[in-house]
């Protein structure tokens, strides 16, 4: 049986792009889109559960939720927030932001006590997005989706920055991650075939050893945990497709085992496939 409190996004105006300012819920159960949701809050007490995580925003803060994560709206002041909603191709059919999904997608809260220039940043692109989309000017769509790359790029940026203090700043550091973000590009082109460390290293012309090495450095997860988790991605994406039998979508994914599709996808998100589907 499906969610009965489903939200549809609709792109009335313009194509990959909803903008809600006016009269939103003040709450909303866990539910998940294809969409991704950027919110600009503008009163304090604002309440967010993202994953398994609970968030209090305060005004000014931003919150992000990506594409088919499980997000609930706990409570919301009226007229709290203005949130806007973009299609996933805008992250997805760009290889540099492919390469540190799992980075960037880690980032879901922008404090602006922690953070003020980043958040203020953000905020006014978002609000900047809001009257471009409210109004009449030409090429609308265009300016929105520069703008939105723009938020992208910084929210990018930040966490490389953050990631970086770790990783270091010199020229071995920079090459490094040359090399994460080919492994990552090649992780993401052939994650639904039957892959290998042995044959990701082979591909980025490393030793299976020193790329175990730098991988686990650079990305804080091994290399099977990684590829279970862009296989689980993709397999919630097909689930989208009603059309799809879950025993489909695991294969389709590359998993070669249903057993091992259903116990992987219940670690990674909490949820059986068959129940991740009905909150959408």
């Amino acid at each position: 049986m499906k969610n009965e409190v489903r939200e549809i996004i609709r792109y009335n105006t313009l194509s990959g792009i909803s903008v809600t300012y006016r009269n939103a819920p003040g709450s909303f159960p866990a539910h998940w889109h294809s969409a991704a949701e950027f919110t600009a809050v503008l009163k304090d007490n604002c309440r967010y559960t993202i994953g398994d995580t609970g968030i209090k925003a305060m005004k000014g803060d931003i919150i992000l939720c990506w594409p088919r994560e499980i997000h609930e709206v706990v409570s919301v002041p009226k007229n709290g927030t203005l949130f806007i909603q973009f299609s996933p191709d805008l992250l997805e059919n760009n290889l540099d932001l492919v390469s540190i999904t799992r980075i960037m997608t880690g980032c879901h809260h922008i404090s602006a006590k922690e953070e003020p220039a980043l958040a203020k940043a953000i905020f006014e692109k978002i609000t900047k997005i809001k009257d471009i989309f409210s109004g009449t000017e030409t090429l609308r769509e265009t300016k929105c989706k520069l703008l939105l790359y723009e938020i992208i790029l910084m929210i990018g940026e930040h966490v490389i920055r953050q990631r970086r203090e770790l990783w270091g700043t010199d020229e071995t550091a920079d090459q490094a991650w040359s090399y994460v973000r080919t492994i990552c590009a090649y992780i993401a082109e052939h994650s639904s075939e039957d892959i290998s460390e042995t044959d990701v290293a082979a591909a980025s012309g490393l030793s299976r050893h020193y790329f175990s090495r730098l991988f686990k450095r650079y990305m804080q997860i091994s290399f099977p945990s990684y590829l279970s988790t862009v296989r689980i991605r993709t397999a919630i994406r097909l689930l989208a497709d009603e059309d799809l039998s879950i025993t489909e979508c695991a294969f389709r994914s590359g998993f070669q085992s249903t057993t091992t599709f259903n116990r992987v996808f219940k670690e990674v998100t909490g949820f059986s496939p068959r129940e991740y589907r009905k909150l959408r």
